[in-house]
């Protein structure tokens, strides 16, 4: 089913494949990704949702094919020039400093200096403010900020992990399994975290098995089986039995039913 949107996509995939010898992960895959909306991308273990999401964020370089960022080639290969284009990945490990405490965390590789005598002191004060007041806007609540980060809640890592993309003014967040792991209070607060950044007119793609959370906070979900993209849905205007059957067999079985690449 082609979905009709007003705007031009912010990414485009383009008849990507990525094999990996005699396996083909991502298999000739076209794909848009819509500005600000929550877009998921489902599938079964192997269907190939990692892999298709690092060649977006520059992990992995693709065997064929394309993608287009605003309308330009994304580069390949390097994810430090994607994030510095404006998407960021938040990976289901987080890539914290366990050691370190919420604003080391938010500004790790970007530190902010004062010159003392000729020396580079860290400024403590100004990176503890600024992480106070941007989580304070993102309605993200640590009361602690000082407290390491091993000592935190999978919730509130999960927190400050996105603070630190959005900090660094990242357009597209792509988000590993978010609330995976995570107990209810927990999953309610990283699901309001997501809406939250859509408010403020990020672009947010979730790879989740959680369906269920998946249906709460998606505009759009998009479907991959066997590395093939076998349908995006508008979430509104389809059901979990739906996109069950596509995520087990590549297919709705809907009686009479087109091919949804079609």
């Amino acid at each position: 089913m082609k979905i009709n949107n007003n705007s031009e996509p912010i990414i485009a995939v383009r008849k990507l494949t990525k094999k990996f010898g005699g396996l083909t992960a991502v298999d000739n895959v076209d794909s848009d990704i819509f500005p600000k909306e929550i877009t998921a991308i489902v599938g079964s273990n192997a269907a190939g949702k990692s892999t298709l999401i690092k060649m977006i964020s520059g992990v992995y370089i693709p065997t064929s094919g394309d993608i287009y960022f605003k309308g330009k080639p994304l580069p390949f290969g390097d994810p430090l020039v994607v994030r510095n284009l404006g998407i960021e990945t938040v990976y289901q490990d987080l890539s914290l400093a366990e050691l370190l405490n919420v604003p080391d965390n938010i500004f790790l590789g970007r530190e902010k200096y004062n010159k003392v005598l000729g020396l580079r002191i860290l400024d403590r004060k100004y990176m503890h403010k600024e992480s106070k007041k941007f989580l304070g806007d993102l309605k993200i609540r640590i009361p602690f900020l000082n407290r390491p980060i091993r000592f935190l809640s999978g919730g509130q890592r999960q927190a400050v992990s996105v603070s630190r993309a959005i900090y660094w003014n990242a357009e597209v967040i792509i988000m590993d399994e978010p609330t995976a792991a995570l107990g209810i209070q927990e999953k309610r607060k990283v699901k309001d975290l997501i809406l939250e950044l859509k408010s403020k007119g990020a672009t947010v793609i979730i790879i989740s098995h959680e369906i269920h959370d998946v249906f709460e906070i998606s505009d759009k979900i998009i479907v991959l089986y066997q590395g093939k993209h076998v349908g995006t849905e508008t979430t509104s205007e389809t059901n979990i039995d739906e996109i069950a059957k596509l995520i087990i067999s590549g297919t709705t079985g809907k009686v009479g039913g087109k091919n949804l690449n079609e």
